[in-house]
């Protein structure tokens, strides 16, 4: 399948991590796991994702230094957020730093894949849009 969209989850809990990986598998998504942001970083700077779920609380890096590292990408991938903390100011910094989703765990299965096809489904919107406004902003440079 040659529009398999690529997506990278960075989780330290090995039950949910395995979950959440054959939930996306059976969903027909390549799916390549990070038991930290450590090494969920290294994978970033060696392919590029459709999209990021990270979790918030991990041990060596924690998901808000993974999410300022995604934000100084070029092209950066979307990420959707998956936490177990109640905090208000988390989300809001979050979202700060472009998260597209925030999960808060437990959530439902149907809850996280609606999350997922709306992510890729905005990313792909954006891939599409990006090329149509660089040229119009060329054309419009052209004519000064």
């Amino acid at each position: 399948m040659p529009d398999t969209k690529y997506i990278l989850l960075i989780e330290d809990d090995r039950e949910i991590a395995s979950t959440l990986t054959s939930v996306l598998q059976a969903e027909g998504y390549n799916v390549t796991h990070a038991p930290n942001g450590v090494e969920g970083q290294r994978l970033l700077q060696a392919g590029r994702p459709d999209l990021v779920i990270t979790d918030m609380m991990m041990p060596r890096m924690g998901g808000f230094p993974v999410l300022e590292y995604i934000r100084t990408m070029d092209k950066p991938p979307r990420v959707i957020m998956i936490t177990a903390n109640e905090g208000g100011r988390h989300k809001a910094y979050a979202e700060m730093l472009g998260v597209v989703d925030y999960l808060r765990k437990p959530f439902a299965m149907d809850v996280f894949i609606d999350a997922v096809r709306r992510a890729l489904a905005a990313g792909a919107a954006a891939a599409e849009a990006g090329p149509v406004k660089r040229t119009r902003a060329k054309k419009r440079a052209d004519s000064d």
